[in-house]
């Protein structure tokens, strides 16, 4: 059971990673809630909080009728139970995993969506997407990968896939092999830069690094020095270092996995000057239980600063970790909010 402090900050971010966690008592009302109940929030005196709605229920209150307290755990089984279904191929279809689980098809589309962000659909396009990527690495023809992906014919996947990968299906499957990546070093007043590119966009930002690490990421790419045709590029990425919070339509080709890219689009959305701790970012995600999860997606993140894994921090609001050192961390953070 968290302290009452921290429980009732959760309560005030109606934060769905703590629902499960404890359950809120209104004295006046003699009900209880979960932590991220849309009602109206009751004054803290009038506040008790229980580790469970067994005890609540012992204490003399009765669950929220909005909320439904008592149902977290039976949603997260039912999520879990479709999730397993969609994985072995035994149901796809919503009023399919709807009656695995017991629910309507409304309501489990609601509670599958709450916890993972996605609807049952989109999540199993996702999914779809990852196993291509990883048959990509590994099957002797690209054809071979797609089917075994599971889509029904190769233009379902390019379809579905256009925009999203950076490199075509044949590119990812052989490395980047092939490709042409212009790359330089540039000293910036934040520390040495290095920046790398495609003909789509950015594919590397970082610093105190140079061609040796670059090549380490892209073992198979052709690695030419940026030229004049890159150098307009370059400055603007310069710039965006130089002033964080800038330089939002910069070109990028990234390549991640469908939940590395979810999380990359929700950095994207925090505002320059602010942070979000990693349980917050799962919230935003709809899966507020992938804490550890979204902190590797943030780790697996090539491109510093037009991504910007520097503004997750830690619950308590240190810092955390950063993959260049803390002070190049702290010094962004500032720039931020000093701009």
């Amino acid at each position: 059971m968290l302290d009452d402090s921290k429980a009732w900050d959760a309560v005030k971010r109606r934060d769905r990673s703590f629902d499960g966690r404890f359950v809120t008592g209104v004295l006046t009302t003699g009900i209880y809630c979960r932590p991220s109940c849309a009602a109206r929030h009751p004054d803290r005196k009038n506040v008790r909080f229980f580790a469970s709605g067994a005890q609540a229920l012992a204490a003399g209150l009765r669950p929220c009728k909005r909320c439904r307290p008592d149902e977290v755990g039976r949603d997260e089984a039912a999520v879990l139970a479709a999730i397993e279904a969609i994985k072995l191929g035994e149901a796809e279809r919503l009023d399919e995993l709807a009656a695995i689980t017991g629910y309507s098809p409304a309501h489990f589309q609601r509670v599958f969506k709450r916890a993972t962000g996605l609807s049952p659909a989109a999540y199993s396009r996702a999914l779809r997407e990852e196993r291509a990527r990883d048959a990509l690495g590994q099957a002797e023809r690209v054809t071979d990968a797609i089917y075994d992906a599971g889509y029904e014919a190769p233009s379902r996947f390019y379809e579905g896939m256009k925009g999203k990968m950076g490199m075509t299906p044949s590119d990812w499957k052989n490395g980047g092999a092939g490709r042409v990546i212009h790359w330089s070093v540039i000293d910036t007043t934040v520390a040495p830069m290095l920046v790398a590119a495609t003909e789509k966009g950015v594919c590397c930002l970082s610093f105190n690094e140079g061609e040796e690490e670059l090549r380490a990421r892209f073992p198979k790419a052709d690695l030419v020095r940026g030229g004049e045709e890159f150098r307009a590029l370059f400055e603007r990425v310069t710039q965006a270092v130089e002033q964080p919070g800038t330089g939002a339509d910069i070109p990028l080709d990234v390549k991640g996995t469908a939940f590395q890219q979810r999380v990359w689009q929700e950095l994207l959305r925090i505002p320059a000057g602010e942070t979000r701790s990693y349980g917050e970012l799962a919230a935003a995600l709809g899966n507020p239980k992938a804490s550890r999860a979204v902190g590797g997606a943030n780790g697996a993140n090539n491109i510093a600063v037009l991504i910007p894994c520097h503004r997750v921090i830690q619950s308590d609001g240190t810092l955390g970790g950063y993959a260049y050192g803390l002070k190049i961390k702290e010094e962004l953070l500032s720039r931020e909010k000093a701009g």
